[in-house]
């Protein structure tokens, strides 16, 4: 007789079966995964997507976000997005769409959980950097897969399967996920930011509330709360039932149109974005002095270059893109900024506290 486990269903198995219970059609099913670069035994809990979710929440660039700018370059107050709660409120407004919508909420949330792991210090400023000086340019959504698939663990990646993969790399504008549930985070992405980022302008004074146009605000509604909640449902309205992801037509021109408004009156604001060009140029001594100085990084860095083939450029680039804000600051600052006599004297009197 075969023993007792393999008599019954393990709670993976019963999750996966009430994925086809429950779930709409054209959803992406935990059980009907493309699968991973490398084959694994699956978990007798969590599913592949579940498994995946889990794997980016515990990862270093995830926790690294929270060190990383959305918008404002370090802002004076503690209510202002990073990168970290801008991929929660993503995720958020796009769980709530998943689930009306009856499509895998686990995958979508892996997607969003991941999208932006690859974004540099100091938002697109650091990305603008960064496609100027690599050789091989950057992009933010390219980076993040590189992030799960090359980087985290020691070079050996997370292994996460080829539809969170997919989702994560497809989320900006110009591209298209294969899943419903990216196609859901694509779309979340632009929401939550559009929504967020006037509030973060309104917070800081570089906007108010009136000088939104009133004909975007009678769309969309005149708060946080009410835009966001306008533009879900006019996905949700508008997805149900369908093997797409759409929004009603005057919302998504409306929503184009308040993110119009942010570039003229918020991402090109001289006060808001004073300090981008000092970012940017920190970012470019940073890459220069590596370039040079391939020695200087880090021994999992090394490690990629010397026993995986990396290119040393491209190397290069991965160690400066996954730093935070103030551990760029503090590199910029170790390797251009002598330091005094006497703090370099106490240093180097105390065992393993010479500078690196």
């Amino acid at each position: 007789m075969p023993p007792e486990s393999n008599l019954t269903q393990t709670i993976r198995e019963k999750t996966e079966q009430r994925e086809h219970e429950n779930l709409s059609p054209y959803a992406t099913f935990a059980d009907q995964t493309r699968g991973r670069e490398r084959k694994e035994e699956p978990c007798d809990i969590r599913t592949a997507f579940q498994r995946d979710r889990d794997r980016i929440l515990h990862a270093k660039s995830f926790r690294r976000m929270k060190s990383k700018t959305q918008v404002f370059l370090e802002p004076e107050g503690d209510h202002y997005r990073t990168r970290l709660t801008h991929t929660l409120e993503v995720a958020q407004i796009a769980r709530t769409i998943g689930r009306a919508l009856q499509l895998n909420e686990d995958l979508v949330e892996a997607i969003a959980l991941g999208h932006d792991l690859g974004h540099t210090p100091f938002g697109h400023a650091g990305e603008r950097a960064l496609a100027r000086v690599c050789p091989d340019g950057f992009e933010h959504n390219e980076q993040s897969l590189r992030v799960v698939e090359r980087l985290e663990k020691h070079g050996k990646g997370l292994n996460l399967t080829w539809e969170v993969r997919d989702g994560m790399k497809n989320h900006r504008s110009a591209c298209m996920p294969a899943t419903l549930e990216g196609k859901i985070v694509r779309l979340s992405d632009k929401i939550a930011y559009v929504s967020h980022d006037i509030d973060d302008a309104i917070r800081g004074g570089i906007i108010c509330q009136q000088d939104i146009p009133k004909e975007l605000s009678d769309i969309l509604g005149a708060t946080l709360t009410k835009r966001i909640n306008t533009m879900i449902h006019a996905v949700v309205s508008c997805s149900e039932g369908q093997n797409e992801i759409s929004m009603k037509p005057e919302i998504e021109q409306a929503m184009k149109e308040l993110r119009k408004f942010l570039f003229e009156r918020v991402y090109s604001n001289p006060v808001a974005k004073g300090q981008e060009k000092q970012a940017e140029h920190l970012v470019a001594y940073l890459y220069e002095y590596y370039q040079k100085e391939p020695g200087k990084l880090p021994e999992e860095f090394r490690v990629l270059i010397h026993e995986k083939g990396e290119r040393p450029e491209r190397v290069v680039c991965d160690y400066i893109a996954g730093m935070t804000d103030r551990f760029a600051v503090s590199k910029l600052k170790e390797i251009f900024i002598p330091m005094r006599w006497d703090v370099i004297s106490v240093r180097d009197s105390i065992p393993g506290e010479g500078r690196s």
